[in-house]
């Protein structure tokens, strides 16, 4: 249709400088602006047995920019590999396996790409990504395996697949760490949490992590492990805000406490939580072995309607309890750690960024893609804070993509000069030149 009369539209494929997924072509141009194209070529340099025609930091930025822009298994980088006036040369299917391949037979590679990601991102911050309070969350999620894999197992829920653990930056969304686990690994063990945030922090800027007066908090739902993970965050010099079991005698001090200790609990935008009220425990638990300055705050709420209580709860109310050595006032504090739901939003994200789909038999060919979804996601945030802003700025992979990398455009060529044509009329055109502009206002990395 077209004013209101149809017509018939013919098809003829004789078309010039054509191109979909242009605005993929922003990715592509921040990981470079940003120097993680050239920290990759440099951290698998010793992959190169010989003089090929594709840099392997090449090859691992492609990948990222393909699971970014929606791929799920290696076949997909073709969507990038066809778009060549954009890209330019992109390797084979066979040459990014190989690639994938030779990182997850040697640790050290794998441990090079983590590395060559954190030097991307103090250059991120130092350009404006850096988060205005850096909060880490920990968080496990389960992903589905159809086909028997190596390390694929039964997991609690009774499905079948991997049982990854996560660590995410609350304010930034960015992908610190990542641990690839069989699908019947516990959900909250100490020692893979622990190793998940010795990743995570080694993921910070080394002054950043070595300031004292630069507050970092751990955030997770530990329940068993509380005590060693609390340790640990205390070995590093970081503070926490935990989940803490409810035991006997969490439990009777919640009980004991007078009507009038209650507080009102708070929502996330700071308003009040109706049914929903905050008490510090601290002083009626004896702590034993739990790292000094310790402090236990409890939470009682009216669960939701249809919502089934437990033989625990107590008139009506479902507690949860936290535990943290934050200064502060309990209320906020307590709001603070229900933020840790955003974790689920990264995760949802992560999905959506190639983590729902670990495409190879070998789990350790996995644990690689594990990292190139984690370089994607980064890659993802750091375009939308540096180049973006609105609505765009925050969005989930799946809107970006719809509104700016799934765009279509002409390549116009002139006199040695390119030019991207995109279509007026497209709501989001003028934003995506916008973020192309601002991108290109970045001063370049030093050699």
């Amino acid at each position: 249709m077209r004013g209101g009369r149809s017509f018939t539209v013919g098809v003829a494929p004789d078309g010039e400088g054509l191109v979909s997924h242009a605005g993929a072509a922003l990715l592509a141009e921040t990981a470079d602006r940003l120097g993680l194209t050239r920290e990759l070529s440099r951290a698998l340099a010793g992959v190169r047995e010989r003089r090929g025609r594709h840099d392997p930091g090449r090859v691992i930025r492609d990948l990222a920019v393909m699971l970014a822009d929606g791929g799920d298994c290696l076949s997909d980088l073709r969507a990038v590999r066809d778009q060549q006036p954009l890209f330019g040369p992109v390797a084979s299917d066979a040459t990014a396996f190989r690639l994938i391949d030779r990182i997850a037979g040697d640790p050290g590679f794998l441990e090079a790409l983590r590395a060559a990601r954190a030097r991307a991102r103090a250059r991120a911050w130092e350009l404006g990504a850096r988060p205005a309070r850096i909060v880490i969350d920990v968080d496990a999620t389960l992903v589905r395996a159809h086909t028997e894999k190596e390390g694929a197992a039964v997991n609690f829920k009774g499905g079948f697949g991997f049982h990854p653990l996560l660590g995410y930056l609350d304010d930034s969304r960015e992908a610190l760490a990542g641990m690839l686990r069989p699908g019947n690994a516990a959900a909250h063990g100490a020692a893979d949490q622990i190793a998940v945030l010795e990743q995570a922090l080694e993921q910070l800027p080394r002054d950043v992590v070595a300031d004292l007066d630069t507050e970092i908090v751990l955030r997770a739902d530990s329940a068993g492990s509380a005590l060693a993970l609390c340790q640990a965050a205390r070995d590093a010099k970081i503070n926490y805000l935990v989940g803490f079991d409810l035991t006997k005698q969490v439990r009777r001090a919640i009980l004991s406490l007078p009507e009038g200790g209650w507080r009102p609990a708070l929502r996330q935008d700071g308003s009040e939580r109706d049914g929903a009220q905050v008490a510090e425990i601290t002083d009626l638990l004896e702590f034993y072995d739990w790292p000094d300055g310790s402090r236990v705050i409890a939470r009682r709420e009216r669960p939701h309607p249809g919502a089934q209580l437990t033989f625990t709860d107590s008139d009506g109310h479902r507690f949860q309890a936290t535990l943290t050595d934050l200064d502060g006032d309990a209320v906020e504090l307590e709001r603070l750690h229900r933020g840790r739901a955003n974790a689920e939003d990264r995760v949802r994200a992560a999905k959506q960024t190639g983590l729902d789909n670990l495409p190879f038999r070998e789990f350790d060919l996995n644990a690689v893609w594990l990292e190139l979804s984690l370089i994607a996601q980064d890659l993802s945030v750091w375009t939308q804070t540096l180049c973006l802003e609105g609505d765009l700025a925050t969005c989930e992979p799946k809107t970006l993509r719809y509104r700016l990398l799934h765009t279509a455009g002409r390549l116009a060529f002139h006199a040695r000069q390119a030019t991207l044509r995109l279509q007026a009329s497209w709501p989001w055109a003028g934003q995506l030149a916008a973020a192309f502009a601002r991108l290109q206002a970045l001063p370049p990395p030093v050699a």
